[in-house]
C-alpha cells in the first residue's frame, strides 16, 4: 500500500519530519517526507495497510509542540518502490 499525505497546522520548526521519519523507521515504512512552502507537511508513505494506517495515526498526534489542524491522505498510483524512508530537504 501507498499513500499521499499532506498535513496543515503548526508542522514545521517542530520537528514533524524528524517525527515522522523515526516512526516510519520502527514500522518499516519506506517513502519520503518534506516540507512545502506553503507551511504543510508532504510524505509518501509505503508499506502494509496496517503500518501506513498506524503511521497515519502517529502524525495525528505529531511531536510534542507541534500541532496538526488535518491530514489529507490519497492514494499513489507510481508504481516506484522506496528502498529507504528519507526526509527530502
Amino acid at each position: 500500500m501507498k499513500k499521499h499525505i499532506y498535513i496543515t497546522g503548526r508542522v514545521q520548526g517542530v520537528g514533524f519530519r524528524h517525527f515522522t521519519r523515526k516512526n516510519a523507521d520502527k514500522l518499516g515504512i519506506k517513502g519520503w517526507v518534506k516540507n512545502l512552502p506553503d507551511g504543510r507537511v508532504e510524505a509518501v508513505f509505503q508499506g502494509t495497510e496496517s503500518e501506513v494506517k498506524e503511521l497515519i495515526e502517529r502524525c495525528k498526534d505529531g511531536p510534542v509542540s507541534s500541532y496538526v489542524k488535518d491530514i489529507d491522505v490519497t492514494d499513489v498510483d507510481e508504481s516506484k518502490d522506496h528502498n529507504s524512508f528519507e526526509v527530502i530537504l
